[in-house]
Formats: C-alpha cells, sequence, structure tokens
C-alpha cells in the first residue's frame, strides 16, 4: 500500500513538473501586446528584471509577470542593460528577454558639418531632446572636462557623423570626436609633405580650419593651401577674412568692412604675421590632408569667382585685376563666393 502511495505521489510530481514545463513555456512564447506601429520601453539606469516585468504588466504589454520572472530565476538570466529598446508587434516574451540581456538598444545619430565652430556644435547639441544635457556649458567648459589644454578648444573636433543611445551626454559625443581628431591628426601628421611651415601639428590643425572655412571644393583645397604655405614661408600675411570674422565673434553681422580689416586682433590676418593663435573651426580630413601636402605652384592670391570657386594669379597686379573683375560680379543674383 505505501509503495502504491509513494508511486502515485511520484506520477502526480511528473504530472505537475510536466505541467509547470508546459506553462513555463507557454509563458514565455506569448506574445507581447505591441500595437502595429511598434513599441518603444525606456529601461531606466538601475532597473531590474521584476521591477521592468512589473511595469510592463500595468501598461498591458507583458501578459503576465510570473513566466518571465520563474524562466529567469531558473535559468540565471535577467541582467538588462539601461537604454532606448525598439519592438516590433509580434515579439514573444523570450524574445523580449533576449534582447534586453543583448542590450540591442535603439541608436540616434548626430551630424557634425564640416567648417563649423565649437559654439555651433554646442547649439546642434542642445537641439536634442534625447541627448543629456551639461548644464552651462560653452567653449571652455568643455575643454576644461576633455582635458585639452587651452581655454579654447576650437579645432580639435573631427566632423562626422556620430551614433549615441538616448541619454547620452553631450560630453560623451565632445569627447569622441575630440579623440578621433587627436588620431587623425596624428596619423596625418607622420606623413606629412617635407619643408612645410609649421613648427607643431596644431599649427596643421590651424592652416586646416582656414582652408575649410575659405572654400568647400574638393579640387581646390590643396591649391588654396599651397597659397597659404607659399606666403608663410615667404613672410607675407595670410591675408584671410574668415579669420577676421572669426575674431569678430557676435560683433560680425554678416557685412565684413574695411574697418574690420585694420582692427586690432589676433586672428585678423591682415595685420599680425603668421598663423592666428587658434582654429577658427572644426576641420575635417580634407582639409587636413591639403593643409599638410598643398599643390605646388606660384600662386599667392585668389579671389572669389562668383561661381562658388576662386581665381588664382601668381602676382599682386595679375590678382588686383582679377578683384576688378570678379568683385564687380558681386551685383549679380546668382554671385557666389563659396561652392554650394
Amino acid at each position: 500500500m505505501l509503495r502504491r502511495l509513494v508511486l502515485f505521489a511520484l506520477l502526480l510530481s511528473v504530472i505537475g513538473l510536466g505541467l509547470a514545463w508546459q506553462w513555463l513555456q507557454q509563458g514565455m512564447s506569448d506574445t507581447l501586446s505591441i500595437p502595429a506601429e511598434g513599441y518603444t520601453l525606456t529601461v531606466p539606469s538601475g532597473t531590474n528584471l521584476n521591477q521592468l516585468a512589473a511595469q510592463l504588466e500595468v501598461e498591458g504589454v507583458l501578459p503576465s509577470v510570473w513566466p518571465l520572472k520563474v524562466f529567469a530565476r531558473l535559468n540565471n538570466r535577467g541582467r538588462i542593460r539601461a537604454g532606448e529598446y525598439e519592438f516590433a508587434a509580434g515579439v514573444t516574451v523570450l524574445g523580449l528577454l533576449d534582447k534586453l540581456e543583448k542590450g540591442a538598444i535603439k541608436y540616434y545619430q548626430m551630424t557634425f558639418p564640416e567648417g563649423l565652430t565649437v559654439k555651433e556644435w554646442l547649439v546642434l547639441l542642445q537641439t536634442r531632446e534625447n541627448i543629456r544635457q551639461t548644464p552651462e556649458l560653452d567653449p571652455e567648459a568643455v575643454a576644461t572636462a576633455l582635458g585639452i589644454q587651452s581655454s579654447n578648444p576650437e579645432g580639435w573636433f573631427a566632423p562626422d557623423t556620430y551614433s549615441f543611445a538616448a541619454g547620452d551626454s553631450d560630453l560623451s559625443l565632445l569627447q569622441r570626436a575630440h579623440q578621433k581628431m587627436q588620431s587623425q591628426l596624428e596619423t596625418l601628421w607622420q606623413s606629412r609633405a617635407p619643408d612645410l611651415p609649421y613648427e607643431s601639428p596644431y599649427d596643421a590643425l590651424i592652416m586646416a580650419s582656414i582652408i575649410e572655412k575659405e572654400t568647400g571644393a574638393a579640387g581646390e583645397r590643396a591649391t588654396i593651401a599651397g597659397v597659404f604655405v607659399r606666403r608663410l614661408q615667404k613672410g607675407m600675411r595670410l591675408q584671410t577674412d574668415p579669420t577676421v570674422i572669426y575674431g569678430l565673434g557676435d560683433d560680425y553681422t554678416g557685412n565684413l568692412r574695411r574697418k574690420h580689416l585694420s582692427s586690432a586682433s589676433p586672428y585678423n590676418t591682415y595685420r599680425i604675421k603668421g598663423l592666428p593663435p587658434t582654429p577658427i573651426a572644426n576641420a575635417g580630413v580634407a582639409a587636413l590632408e591639403a593643409a599638410l601636402h598643398p599643390a605646388d605652384g606660384k600662386a599667392l592670391y585668389f579671389v572669389a569667382r562668383g561661381d562658388g570657386g576662386h581665381y588664382f594669379s601668381n602676382n599682386l597686379a595679375e590678382h588686383q585685376r582679377a578683384v576688378r573683375q570678379y568683385q564687380i560680379n558681386r551685383r549679380r543674383k546668382d554671385y557666389r563666393s563659396a561652392p554650394q
């Protein structure tokens, strides 16, 4: 009799375990209640699986918390990563757990075009609601936070498109851009052309920023670099408008006047010799390459033609004729000093 009771109890246990296993498998195979357009789940930092499951049950997304909690406990699973996740209709409870454990979070993209200043980068960052903003962040604060040995970090960030997760900080993106620029500059400096008038890679960074602001035409960068390099080698002033404009800061209203060209400023290359003290923008890799591999030639001057390109002259007399010819064309409605 006792033996029969033991066997009966064992049978019930086996049946119970089978039913429990079936219940667990069925529960993990259940689909979440997700609309056709999808569902975005935000997992705050520090959230554990039990807390998240309870939240999803309250929201009506998860049919029941118990299959997920039991399955995770039995299989030693449930280490989830904070972030923003996207789920499509039809995903199962097990699919939810797999994605949370893999940290397959949603990524966004942020593009910083060539030729923008650090201030302009900060404005772009402030327009993104899914980027965590650092209070009172200005260029000097950026330099301090990233360990840049200058109160003005201009030029030390590589223009590019960067991926980020919701909640990433503005400084984390700037840090990545800074590291990329350091790497690019170090690599390109090693293969630079001989006899360049630069004392350090930083000088090349300054030159690249000027080239970036002078032209966006790929075929002109090296030629413009050649003009500026020859002027430095001959002890001539660079006399480039973009440096003057940068030095004016907020005082520049879109019209560069004669008084600006005679103003006292470390960025007024009509008055100072050599390079300005810092870059005037964040230059792309093509401008860096041009600064370190300028084109050969004899040109010492150039003027905007009005079609987006420039006319290059070997001497002052030729340049003055070009200025008279092309500056008159500024009256044309389709005049452009820079490429489209």
